[in-house]
């Protein structure tokens, strides 16, 4: 079978069980995924994507694809299938006249922002900079610049796909509008991507931010402040909150804000935060955008063990603060994190049915991110986040697509709310028999 595919004339490299480079290209961020393909076919353009797709579905093989390998879940990587690696598509094409960029799917976070800022340019990307471009758009994008400009899906201007018949077609506002709209927040159902097209934002090179860290016990006060804070401020700012271990071993409360818009006045509305409270660190600083969108990266390493529950919040309610940090004392690993990001301005404000990307709103998205060493710890890792997570599910409101679960199947409805009936329909009609499922899956209507 391999040998098959390779007389396809595919341009890329074909792995199977056995062959160097096999194991490393199966492994994904999550620790705790480990299938194992019969085929891995490392493309190189379109022309390689189309052929795995034909050939895929000549030989009945589920498919899955990997583009960043981010996912929590491990869609990326499929057991006994054909796995369709976009991870070596690296190309990068800065348009500064047009303040537009393209870029192919195998490219991460990092790589796109520091093609972009060296022209003064930017647009919505993750937090975390190791983060696969090609699935946070696809699911929507969540980051710093959001409030500024939207979410990552807001400013895609086009893609070129290969759709479940293996046929290559251009994707944009005027060819095939119903997938354009549908592949702005409907993850990876209804085709594989092998370029996207982006609008870029005139910004940079530096932000001012950093995170401020409190004692645990003034942790419901600082919530309590943050919440309201984080609501009163301009769309230039934005700002994280939760619970981590400092590397010494403290469990702190911490409010991370970025302000994104002139340097002058970044003392001004981060004043009423800095003054709040008795921190122990305030870290807060002039830095390049590109060095926060790597803050977090610390917190989330590839590789380690991973269960992860994830839910928007409307309200950070007095009652929702103390179930968490009921929960956050009794954390079996030093590494897990439990965090809110507050998602508001342009992406908030841009009307729910514009995109694909549902639960348009000012809110928090907030994530139980487990995160261990050890798979003898695996149960009481997980036993926690579910116990947590069935105390906070009755208060949340939506989910975002990109932080559902390998066990979240039944709440993908609940991450598109009143778009999810257009975008069944849409999936029947360009993928009619589910070949793209591999993903947080939309069935076909």
């Amino acid at each position: 079978m391999k040998t098959e595919l390779q007389r396809l004339q595919i341009k890329g490299t074909v792995l199977q069980s056995g062959d160097a480079g096999y194991d490393n290209a199966r492994k994904v961020w999550n620790g705790m995924i480990d299938r194992k393909p019969a085929l891995i076919a490392q493309c190189t353009n379109a022309d390689d994507i189309s052929e795995c797709v034909k050939f895929a579905r000549r030989h009945n093989m589920n498919v899955s694809v990997r583009g960043g390998g981010h996912n929590v879940a491990g869609n990326a990587v499929c057991d006994g299938g054909l796995m369709i690696d976009l991870s070596k598509m690296k190309e990068i094409k800065v348009d500064a006249a047009t303040k537009t960029a393209t870029a192919e799917p195998g490219v991460i976070l990092r790589e796109f922002d520091a093609a972009t800022i060296q022209h003064g340019l930017a647009t919505t990307g993750g937090t975390v900079s190791d983060t696969g471009l090609a699935g946070l758009t696809l699911g929507g994008g969540l980051g710093w610049l959001m409030g500024k400009y939207g979410v990552t899906a807001d400013n895609l201007l086009g893609a070129d796909m290969v759709l479940a018949d293996g046929e290559k077609v251009t994707v944009d506002e005027k060819n095939h509008p119903d997938l354009y709209w549908a592949i702005r927040g409907g993850g990876g159902n209804f085709g594989i991507v092998s370029k996207f097209k982006y609008q870029l934002h005139s910004f940079g090179p530096n932000v001012v931010a950093g995170m401020i860290l409190y004692p645990m016990e003034q942790a419901k006060a600082v919530m309590q402040f943050y919440r309201e804070y984080a609501r009163s401020m301009p769309d230039e700012l934005m700002a994280y909150s939760g619970f981590i271990v400092s590397p010494d071993g403290m469990p702190v409360t911490f409010v991370l804000p970025a302000w994104l818009g002139d340097l002058k006045d970044a003392d001004k509305h981060l004043a009423p935060l800095r003054a709040f409270g008795t921190p122990i660190a305030d870290m807060i600083t002039e830095m390049p955008y590109t060095a926060l969108q790597s803050i977090l990266d610390a917190a989330a390493p590839a590789g380690i063990r991973r269960y992860w529950k994830s839910g928007y919040f409307t309200e950070l309610t007095d009652e929702l603060l103390d179930i968490v940090l009921k929960h956050v004392a009794t954390r079996p690993s030093p590494l897990s994190p439990v965090l809110f990001f507050h998602m508001r301005g342009v992406a908030a404000r841009t009307p729910t049915e514009a995109t694909a990307f549902g639960n348009r709103r000012d809110q928090w998205d907030s994530d139980i991110i487990s995160q261990w060493l050890d798979p003898a710890d695996d149960e009481k890792n997980i036993t926690w986040t579910r116990n947590f997570w069935k105390e906070i599910e009755p208060l949340t409101d939506g989910v975002y697509v990109n932080h559902l679960g390998s066990d979240d199947d039944p709440r993908v409805a609940n991450a598109y709310g009143s778009n999810f009936e257009r975008l069944k329909a849409i999936k029947k009609k360009y993928d009619p028999d589910n070949f793209f499922r591999m993903n947080n899956n939309i069935k076909p209507a």
